[in-house]
């Protein structure tokens, strides 16, 4: 599998591997389960992050199915917009890359 441009420029750690994932479904809720899942991180990994990230508020609760507690990107917090922010501009900045070569392969 192909790296995010987010992970290329921040580095492939477990907390980024865990934001990066998060960025990228900021609609949705997980619970910390699926979110080690789905980010490749291990849950002992993820717990030992859960309360850093819960605490800054990056993430916060959103619900509860059953016994699981639902968790997202916290979207109101200035750092996670910022780090929105520079996901927003990497993919501009790639699309923008991709043109470039287009045109050089067409000319």
């Amino acid at each position: 599998m192909e790296k995010s441009l987010f992970l290329k420029v921040f580095g492939d750690y477990p907390q980024i591997r865990v934001l990066d994932f998060l960025i990228e479904n900021d609609i949705f809720d997980y619970s910390k389960t699926q979110i080690a899942e789905l980010s490749d991180v291990s849950f002992n990994t993820l717990e030992n992050l859960w309360d850093r990230l819960l605490g800054e508020g990056i993430i916060k609760k959103t619900r509860k199915i059953g016994n699981s507690q639902m968790y997202q990107l916290n979207k109101e917090d200035p750092i996670v917009n910022m780090l929105l922010e520079i996901d927003k501009k990497l993919m501009l900045e790639s699309i923008n890359d991709i043109e470039k070569e287009e045109r050089v392969i067409v000319a």
